[in-house]
């Protein structure tokens, strides 16, 4: 069941076709791909010193799918890290999960090196300690048991500190083959292209494509470049990539896309944080029917519900935006229900917590069987999430149930605000959190990011008036250049409530 088999499988099956391209450039191929993983394989065995984990903070670079390979061919877990983290951040998830090897940056490395253990192993692709790790002997596949740590996944530490979300090998063997019957089928002539950071989705949609003996191809550029794109949707059919929410909400800022042959485009994956009906009408009007939007989180890697490809066709003709407000029906093999606050099932159209059962379903978090045990409750994951489940399976997601903003004694749900704004015109990117307040309890405040100067307070909290009730609306509203925004896409919410706290409550507009 080690997941290091689908390279193994797909390299000895397919060891001419391309596995990792930088650019319209082949950089390896299966073979030479396979005989990498083995060797960097046999170095970690001699390196981690007994530690059963490696720890990876890279972005992304032609060497991260070897390292992750390596890492599970060995027998090893892997925790992958937001290579935009600080260097106090990532240590603590490194002593966290205890590991002595850490594949990192030059820079990463130095800044890294005076707050870990002083026999912690650092090795950087293209140094001469990574060219001598792939000069060791190869190493055949390690025995996995499915149960077995494959992946420790941290969350994004919105709520307190991350934790290490442990998936195994049959989670992310799940996960891979749920791919193929629910998003669409692959062989070794697609193409996985990485604008999303390895380290997350984008790494683990990789699985799939690996496991098919499909390209995985990195752009050139650091940042998104929209003329990179557009040679490469056009160098390569059968392509399919992760886009950032955020990216897709300002696809009209790139009108060079409408250059790219899009009948090369074969998927275009979304998730990671709210996407809304206008998201979806943009994205289809220069996309096509290749839009899929999942809903997954780092305790179910990237599989709980989806809208398919013909679902968000089908409800643009339609005109249907609840159901392109929503994130689709449960994904093959998942059970998911909304729970109440004693954990029964709460009827069609109720609002509760989001529960999900099935086989991508985490082992636990690491270190920390309370919160496990708090999350694995009755042997559904909680997921925190609050939606709502209609009559044909359809959830829609309204809330973190830690965001929950509570006025007046009157429950507010954010997304439900956000999802309202962001059609107002003017507004690139929104966000609404709730801060304290002496009469109401808490208030309602939404961060804008607004395009062009189009819109102000007063217009904004008209544009409320008339698309949702009066107590929902914003209280005050709050320009900003962006906002913070974690590797997945999803806004750091804890963090604007604790800068707002620290700052400038005159900044602050109130809409009176």
């Amino acid at each position: 069941m080690n997941v290091a088999h689908l390279l193994a499988n797909s390299a000895r099956s397919f060891p001419e076709r391309p596995a990792i391209s930088v650019g319209c450039k082949s950089f390896l191929d299966y073979a030479g791909l396979g005989r990498r993983t083995e060797r960097l394989a046999g170095a970690l065995r001699d390196l981690t010193g007994g530690s059963p984990h490696v720890a990876i903070t890279l972005p992304n670079c032609p060497e991260y799918l070897e390292i992750l390979f390596a890492t599970w061919h060995a027998g090893l877990a892997a925790a992958p890290m937001n290579a935009r983290l600080t260097a106090g951040e990532l240590a603590f998830m490194i002593r966290d999960c205890a590991a002595r090897v850490v594949f990192a940056s030059a820079e990463q490395a130095a800044e890294l090196k005076n707050l870990l253990p002083a026999e912690t192993v650092f090795l950087t692709p293209g140094c001469d300690d990574y060219r001598a790790a792939l000069s060791r002997p190869a190493l055949p596949v390690a025995e996995a048991d499915a149960n077995d740590l494959a992946w420790i996944f941290y969350t994004s530490g919105t709520t307190g500190s991350p934790k290490g979300a442990m998936l195994s090998h049959g989670n992310l063997m799940a996960m891979t083959l749920a791919y193929y019957a629910d998003i669409t089928p692959l062989d070794e002539h697609d193409t996985l292209l990485h604008l999303a950071a390895t380290s997350h989705a984008s790494g683990l949609f990789g699985l799939s494509f690996i496991a098919r003996a499909g390209n995985n191809v990195l752009p050139l550029n650091d940042g998104f470049d929209a003329t990179e794109l557009v040679a490469l949707i056009n160098h390569y059919p059968n392509l399919s990539f992760f886009l950032p929410p955020t990216l897709l909400r300002r696809l009209d800022n790139y009108p060079e896309l409408k250059q790219a042959n899009m009948n090369h485009v074969k998927a275009v994956l979304l998730g990671a944080a709210p996407i809304t009906p206008k998201d979806l009408r943009s994205g289809h009007a220069l996309f096509g029917a290749t839009l899929w939007n999942g809903y997954g989180q780092g305790e179910s890697p990237c599989t709980i519900t989806a809208l398919s490809q013909a679902a968000i066709t089908r409800a643009l003709a339609e005109g249907n935006d609840e159901v392109l407000g929503s994130v689709g029906t449960p994904r093959t093999g998942l059970c998911v229900r909304v729970v109440d606050d004693h954990g029964h099932p709460a009827p069609p159209g109720t609002t509760g917590e989001v529960a999900v059962r099935g086989a991508t379903v985490m082992k636990g978090y690491l270190n920390r069987p309370e919160a496990t045990e708090e999350a694995l409750r009755g042997g559904w994951l909680h997921t925190g999430d609050v939606g709502r489940l209609d009559e044909r399976g359809v959830l829609t997601l309204l809330d973190r149930k830690k965001d929950v903003i509570i006025s007046g004694g009157l429950n507010i749900y954010a997304r439900e605000v956000e999802d309202a704004l962001i059609e107002a015109r003017g507004v690139a990117d929104i966000a609404v959190i709730g801060i304290p307040d002496e009469e109401w309890g808490e208030a309602v405040v939404a961060l804008v990011v607004a395009e062009g100067g189009t819109c102000n307070h007063h217009k904004l909290d008209e544009h409320c008036l008339a698309t949702i009730a009066r107590f929902k609306r914003p209280k005050y509203y709050l320009f900003v250049e962006e906002l913070p925004r974690n590797a997945s896409g999803k806004v750091l919410k804890r963090q604007l409530r604790t800068d707002i706290a620290a700052g400038d409550k005159s900044a602050l507009l109130s809409r009176a």
